[in-house]
């Protein structure tokens, strides 16, 4: 068997937590690691091997690191330079599979799912290898709760063989689905041979697979990443695998899930998947709540205090705070959107940002000042870079400093600290075996990432503010 784990989502519907450059399969919402490592972590356990891992370009570095810390390595890892849906991505994990085994058998999981009966899971999977051996495109179907119509839904006859496949259906149609019974939501997992969903895709979409061949055949190596033509990629049509292949193939079959499956997919599926309290309400972070019941709270930071509130979801992050009714939770998608016309800084980065190096905290902004925590990992180093708009003071607060500073290279140890003006090149690297500490505060005109003029990068990263 052949994992393969998408993990290029943008996680919108779990704003303000999820972002563009962290989308929720990296946050920690069901255990203390992140959604990604618990399904890398699940595969290891079921035996299934190392996975192929799609995910996006600016996610690339993430990817490894959350790898690293639970220490599996990948069977690769594509980079997609631009968001293309689920459809282009299953097209190049099977092109990719089948260079090196042409009979190889996809288990194609999404990154952001959560799955308590891993026995539960392996029996299902067990099942499945032996029909989708024989030709068949197998989903995993769950049991419908509610009639979400965020979900695409499976009706079957007694032996498997897919009779309906819908995709998000109205609430109407989806309503009724429920009441008949009949129905089971898609889990978004599949399980088919390479050669059999590339057939398929040919079928339903040429257009796509082509872009997609074009895109593979430049399949370029890049430092631990393989990384997609964006020219060809980009062109290819933004389809699901829903979509694309499964509302219109006549080989589906489906194999029922009964394993704790979720796919914490919007806020109150996060409330209703973690523990409460007598009244009903989960509380994360420094959080004091009164006579309130059926509400989800959530604290990165200062103390949220709460009174006399029923079923309302409220998410404070350092840089922005969503007050939500549980019944309007769906209209978020339409807030992220209005958001983005505005051109907000808050959709796209959380205020801790991740990098190959290690971590940058925004802790205070001004007009002409700036200050940030940086945290840099034993032995990375940041790139040898200059800015023009801004002059930068490190203070170390833990661990040791290695510092380039034009023709300078000395250390600093904590409570010491160094100036750097403006239009200076310099570095910064950590040379210990512990986690390196320092407030950067930054003066100038201008703080944008873009004003990071670049000559050496161990990551490969020349040219780039990525």
């Amino acid at each position: 068997m052949y994992p393969v784990i998408l993990s290029g989502g943008s996680g919108t519907r779990l704003w303000p937590l999820s972002r563009a450059t962290l989308p929720k399969q990296f946050l920690s919402l069901a255990s203390h690691q992140s959604l990604f490592q618990d399904c890398c972590e699940r595969l290891e356990k079921l035996g299934l091997g190392a996975p192929l891992v799609l995910t996006g370009e600016e996610h690339r570095f993430l990817v490894l690191h959350q790898l690293q810390e639970i220490a599996l390595e990948a069977r690769g890892i594509i980079l997609e330079p631009v968001g293309r849906n689920t459809g282009p991505a299953v097209a190049i994990a099977a092109l990719h599979a089948m260079k090196e085994d042409p009979d190889a058998l996809l288990l194609i999981l999404p990154a952001d799912h959560v799955i308590e009966d891993i026995e539960a899971l392996g029996k299902a999977l067990d099942q499945g290898k032996i029909i989708a051996e024989a030709g068949k495109i197998v989903t995993f179907g769950i049991r419908p709760t509610s009639a979400h119509t965020g979900y695409g839904y499976i009706r079957a006859n007694a032996s498997g063989s897919i009779i309906t496949f819908k995709e998000k259906p109205d609430a109407k149609t989806a309503q009724n689905y429920l009441e008949s019974g009949d129905y089971f939501w898609n889990s978004g997992m599949f399980m088919v041979k390479a050669s059999v969903i590339l057939k398929a895709m040919e079928q339903a979409d040429p257009e796509m697979v082509e872009s997609c061949r074009t895109a593979y055949a430049d399949l370029t190596p890049d430092l631990q990443f393989l990384r997609l033509k964006a020219e060809s990629f980009g062109a290819c049509p933004s389809r699901s695998i829903d979509y694309a292949v499964m509302e219109k193939t006549g080989d589906g079959h489906m194999i029922p899930l009964e394993a704790g499956w979720s796919d914490l997919g919007e806020w109150p599926s996060v409330w209703d998947y973690q523990d409460k309290d007598k009244d009903g309400n989960v509380l994360k972070g420094d959080v004091l709540a009164e006579n309130c019941r059926g509400s989800y709270f959530y604290s990165d930071g200062k103390l949220v205090a709460a009174l006399g509130l029923d079923n309302i979801i409220v998410v404070n992050t350092p840089d922005a705070l969503l007050i939500a009714a549980k019944d309007h939770i769906r209209k978020i998608r339409d807030l992220v959107a209005d958001l983005e016309k505005k051109g907000r800084s808050e959709i796209k980065a959380p205020r801790l940002v991740h990098r190959p190096w290690g971590t940058m905290e925004i802790i205070s902004a001004g007009a002409r000042d700036q200050v940030k925590r940086i945290t840099v990992f034993p032995g990375q180093k940041l790139s040898l870079q200059k800015h023009r708009h801004r002059a930068e003071h490190w203070v170390v607060v833990k661990g040791t400093a290695r510092v380039t500073r034009d023709d300078e290279v000395f250390n600093l140890g904590e409570n010491e600290s160094t100036y750097i003006p403006a239009g200076t090149v310099h570095a910064l690297e950590n040379p210990g075996d512990a986690p390196l500490e320092i407030i950067e505060i930054q003066s100038g005109t201008y703080f944008g990432e873009d004003d990071i003029e670049r000559f050496e990068d161990i990551y490969g990263r020349e040219g780039s503010t990525k």
